[in-house]
């Protein structure tokens, strides 16, 4: 289940359990969307509820970064759990895509919310 909040440094995104193409598509939607509004605009991806991704969300994942990686500006990612920060590691690592890792919404949101950070 996926969850999107515009916030005044871009997109908040929540997903809960499990991640599948079509929350995917819906994310990818609002992304684009927001691109048109805003240039360069931020996102904080709360990972931390999130349980499983499908497979083919994965690959449409690394497909949209591939394409897309230099129309946004700063990522903050929230994720607890060890398999989905390795998981989310290994796609940034094959895209060149360099978000900032946090253990708390808190601490993500200050950081997005920071002046000087792009």
């Amino acid at each position: 289940m996926i969850l999107i909040h515009e916030e005044g440094y871009g997109l908040k995104v929540v997903l809960h359990d499990e991640f599948t193409l079509q929350d995917f598509q819906k994310l990818e939607e609002a992304l684009l969307k927001t691109r048109e509004l805003a240039h360069l605009p931020d996102l904080l991806l709360d990972l931390s509820e999130l349980k499983d991704f499908t497979v083919d969300m994965a690959f449409e994942h690394l497909r949209f970064l591939r394409k897309h990686s230099h129309h946004f500006g700063r990522t903050a990612i929230v994720v607890s759990d060890i398999w989905i920060r390795l998981g989310s590691h290994l796609a940034n690592l094959l895209t060149l895509y360099h978000p900032k890792y946090f253990d708390d919404v808190g601490s993500a949101e200050n950081w997005l919310k920071q002046n000087g950070g792009k």
